[in-house]
């Protein structure tokens, strides 16, 4: 977090595309987004910003953390040119995923776009909720 990035959230579901696979593939493109918030969310996004790993639907919790590799181009797997991706990297797992509930849970956490508009797939994470998640999942960076 020394170097000033910005810190996001994305979402997937496990058995679409999951914590293990990012790992396997050692990066992917973060692409399919059809939403306008979450677009401009993607295009915020910088080359070394930290991004939090959430499994929705099956399992609701923050298992790891990637980094921006690439910045926003155009989605190729859409024809309109408004749609962008990023290309993203793990870095390491939380060593103790953190559910919703815990989250919800947190009053340090209650403002989290996670919990204010859960069905948001990609959304911006401060600071200091960023080291508060860091330090449920025990685990330093």
């Amino acid at each position: 977090m020394a170097r000033g990035e910005a810190h996001w959230l994305v979402k997937s579901e496990p058995g679409t595309y999951g914590w293990d696979d990012l790992v396997e593939d050692g990066k992917t493109r973060w692409d399919g987004i059809r939403n306008a918030q979450a677009r401009n969310n993607l295009q915020a996004m910088r080359v070394g910003d930290r991004v939090l790993f959430y499994h929705s639907g099956e399992g609701k919790e923050i298992v790891g953390v990637a980094e921006v590799v690439k910045a926003a181009y155009p989605d190729p797997t859409s024809d309109d040119e408004r749609w962008v991706v990023v290309d993203i990297a793990p870095v390491a797992p939380l060593r103790s995923p953190v559910s919703l509930a815990d989250v919800k849970r947190d009053a340090a956490l209650a403002q989290l776009p996670l919990v204010r508009q859960g069905r948001l797939s990609v959304m911006p994470i401060e600071p200091r909720a960023f080291a508060r998640i860091l330090a449920l999942g025990k685990t330093k960076l």
